[in-house]
């Protein structure tokens, strides 16, 4: 396999002298994005694994839940991001959806709860509407 940058900079993997795009496999997989971070890996000398993120800031696995999350999940191109970052992005999301849920389900149990308390201290409220 090799990385090729062709016209205008767009880089594409080529295995054996062919388009990675016609074969299956994991080259297939791949995402321009990926394809161009280990291009760009490469041709610095570092390593393919990406652990720059880790010394940037927090993490999307160690960022607590709430609008920040939401916020740099929403901001994050899922196309430029490696197979291991994808999976803490997946997971982050899921946590994120729970979080919600959680708050919906305790909006609607300070909904159900506040109609019924309301029900109990004005019980005369029903019969004026009849009236």
């Amino acid at each position: 396999m090799t990385l090729d940058r062709g016209a205008g900079g767009r880089v594409s993997a080529v295995r054996d002298g062919a388009a990675a795009g016609g074969d299956s496999g994991l080259l297939k997989a791949m995402s321009p994005g990926v394809v161009d971070y280990l291009f760009r890996q490469l041709v610095a000398g570092r390593p393919a694994a990406d652990v720059q993120w880790e010394s940037e800031g927090i993490s999307l696995e160690a960022q607590p839940e709430g609008p920040e999350l939401a916020r740099r999940l929403s901001e994050t191109d899922i196309e430029a991001l490696t197979p291991d970052e994808l999976f803490h992005y997946v997971r982050a999301a899921q946590r994120l959806v729970s979080w919600a849920e959680d708050l919906r389900q305790s909006a609607v149990g300070r909904y159900c709860h506040s109609g019924a308390e309301g029900r109990r201290q004005d019980p005369g409220r029903e019969t004026r509407r009849e009236n």
